[in-house]
């Protein structure tokens, strides 16, 4: 096991004035056994900030650290990592077996060893049934535990996700990430996975690390991120639906933007006066679509509240003590 330290970490391609920078001074510390995970918008460079870690992709500048060794200028096979990519990446001709152990029949592991641990990675996803089956044979959340298994019997220090489970529908998604969180319960290997999906990211980090065009924009656990977003970008990034962030609402201060959760909006006799636009029922809630002005505002309702019709005007109060303000010129929470 081992923690991972980035400092100052940058990445750009090209040199000169002309250089194109995609990653701006990354500092993060990470702890033995954490499981971080990165996330973001298509671009905003977290697949890239993962294969530098892992070897796969060279830093520009500053250093990663895993335990006690700078990785720099160390190959991949040299960082003692695993990864599990977005493509499951199984040879097709072999078994699952075959495949789990492959890396270790490379490595020159003895036969009982590799039986051993291909055995227990099994018994942990429950694969054991499926040893002597093709890839073609198994389902596509089959595969993917077949593709963690063989990060598993690598026993490394670290394991890398990239975005695993974007290839898996919605019910399948559910059901690896509850497989994923009892693999790391059990197994306790310092991991980083990177997602664009928020409810992957809030669901499965102890903390994590939200990148925007290359930046980190905040470092912090699941509760920090969205009870005290750092940014604009933060607050309506992570959130669904996101936060409302409104630059002319009643009371907003010069210079700055208000944000407000929509669930802490309460509807009743008073506050600000919104013209409903549309609704949606979304089972034991539904969210009203408004204007305040030139603005739109979500509110989040209970099932069992009246249904405001379009057209119609309703009032909302927003609660004092949940109310965000950020510098409407950098974004920056004040």
């Amino acid at each position: 096991m081992a923690s991972i330290t980035l400092k100052d970490v940058v990445k750009r391609y090209g040199h000169g004035p002309k250089a194109n920078q995609v990653i701006h001074g990354v500092n993060a510390e990470i702890a033995d056994r954490e499981f971080i995970v990165i996330v973001g918008p298509s671009g905003c460079g977290k697949s890239t900030l993962l294969r530098m870690v892992a070897g796969l992709e060279e830093i520009s500048g500053g250093d990663i650290r895993i335990g006690d060794r700078v990785v720099n200028n160390l190959e991949p096979a040299e960082r003692d990592i695993a990864m599990v990519f977005q493509n499951y990446a199984l040879y097709p001709h072999m078994t699952v077996f075959d495949n789990m152990a492959y890396g270790l029949k490379i490595k020159k592991v003895p036969v009982p060893e590799i039986k051993t641990r291909v055995d227990k990675a099994a018994g942990i996803l429950e694969l054991g049934h499926l040893l002597d089956r093709k890839p073609r044979e198994l389902s596509g959340g089959q595969r993917q535990r077949v593709a963690m298994g063989r990060a598993i019997v690598r026993q490394p220090q670290v394991f890398l996700f990239d975005e695993p489970l974007s290839n898996l529908d919605a019910k399948l998604r559910a059901q690896t990430r509850i497989e994923i969180q009892k693999l790391h319960r059990e197994l306790g290997i310092t991991s980083l996975f990177v997602t664009h999906d928020q409810v992957e990211a809030m669901t499965l980090a102890q903390r994590m690390i939200v990148m925007n065009a290359g930046v980190m924009e905040q470092f912090g656990t699941p509760e920090e991120v969205y009870h005290r977003p750092a940014s604009t970008f933060v607050a309506s990034f992570i959130g669904s639906p996101p936060m409302n962030l409104l630059m002319n609402a009643p009371g907003a201060r010069a210079r700055s933007t208000m944000g407000i959760r929509p669930e802490h909006l309460d509807v009743g006799s008073s506050g600000w006066a919104l013209h409903v636009e549309t609704t949606e029922l979304l089972g034991a809630e539904r969210l009203i679509y408004g204007r305040l002005g030139t603005e739109q505002v979500i509110v989040r309702s209970e099932e069992n509240q009246p249904v405001p019709p379009p057209g119609s005007t309703i009032h909302v109060l927003p609660r004092e003590d949940r109310v965000h303000w950020f510098d409407s010129a950098t974004g920056k929470r004040m």
